[in-house]
């Protein structure tokens, strides 16, 4: 049997699951229900681990999840999507139901390491890696290794404030400001509608929808924002962006598009 690792992707309704070997080839991929509870969580993935120890040799398990993941202690601090993740000790949980030990990090921070080892940033010491998705997350890798801050907060770029009031002290986040959820949220109240989705929102703006086109022009442009700001205060050498909205063709055009615009201005 081949020697690899039980890796689980935690996501708000189903948790990706993959056996990888050392060298980062996968065998076998799928994913599982993530559950309702922490309970059932772990019972879920230790089942699948299970499973797959039967036709692999798992030597270790990996685990991506949101929060402020502690990789050393185990603890996830923050706030998700999934607030039973938050206190139990995983690392402690996982040695007793299976003795295995495990390692854990932030999601963002496992796509980056992803993009440097195997992607987009092979070969660059120093990138940003930004997630655009429900909420803005990212990370921070410095001399091939992730930054993350004092506070587990390093590459928290959501949180980042791009927008302010200084009479009334309200602003607005990069995750408020500039996702893709916000962008959907925006097309729809000034449409008057609730039945958008991302993809139709693209659509109307294709068929010459004006409100559409400023909808999906103000998230590009405070989208360039927050990029600007990242590379005037980090200076990477480059900055990887992720997230389904990601895939669009166009993306990366209108992206460049509005950062020239700052550009010209800054």
């Amino acid at each position: 049997m081949k020697k690899a690792y039980a890796c689980f992707d935690i996501g708000g309704s189903s948790i990706k699951v993959a056996v990888i070997t050392k060298a980062g080839e996968k065998l076998e991929s799928g994913k599982i229900a993530t559950g309702k509870s922490f309970t059932e969580c772990i019972d879920l993935m230790v089942d699948k681990l299970n499973d797959v120890n039967q036709r692999f040799s798992i030597e270790g398990v990996a685990i991506s999840a949101p929060g402020a993941v502690d990789s050393e202690s185990g603890l996830i601090g923050g706030k998700s999507a999934l607030d039973f993740i938050h206190g139990p000790n995983w690392k402690d949980v996982w040695r007793e139901k299976t003795g295995f030990e495990i390692g854990i990090e932030n999601d963002a921070n496992c796509a980056a390491l992803a993009e440097l080892y195997y992607g987009e940033g092979k070969q660059y010491n120093d990138l940003a890696y930004v997630v655009l998705g429900t909420g803005v997350g990212g990370a921070v890798v410095k001399d091939k290794k992730i930054h993350k801050g004092v506070h587990l907060h390093g590459g928290e770029f959501g949180y980042m404030i791009l927008d302010a009031n200084p009479h009334t002290g309200e602003q607005r986040v990069w995750s408020v400001v500039s996702s893709t959820i916000s962008m959907v949220r925006d097309a729809n109240e000034k449409l008057g509608r609730t039945d958008l989705d991302g993809r139709a929102v693209f659509e109307l703006a294709e068929q010459g929808n004006e409100i559409a086109q400023e909808v999906i022009d103000t998230f590009y442009f405070y989208n360039a924002v927050g990029i600007y700001n990242i590379q005037f205060t980090f200076d990477p050498e480059i900055i990887l962006l992720g997230g389904g909205i990601s895939q669009r063709e166009d993306f990366e055009e209108n992206i460049q598009k509005a950062i020239a615009k700052l550009m010209k201005t800054s």
